[in-house]
């Protein structure tokens, strides 16, 4: 998922999202530990996912911050 799609999305969206893709996250570093995965990239994807959706999170905590 691209960063200006996380832009268009909702705070609820952007929420819900996030905690999907932590949940997804930590069954995959689970699996890791147990078994060998399918597609180690994974782990990197969903990871940066989550990074992009805190620093969406945050630019806009940061502007209402600005605007008050």
């Amino acid at each position: 998922m691209k960063a200006a799609e996380l832009h268009e999305m909702s705070d609820e969206q952007l929420a819900l999202t996030l905690k999907e893709t932590t949940e997804t996250l930590f069954r995959l570093k689970i699996k890791s530990q147990t078994e060998k995965l399918e597609a180690p990239s994974e782990l990197k994807k969903h990871r940066r996912l989550a990074a992009r959706i805190h620093t969406v999170r945050r630019e806009r905590e940061l502007k209402k911050g600005a605007a008050k």
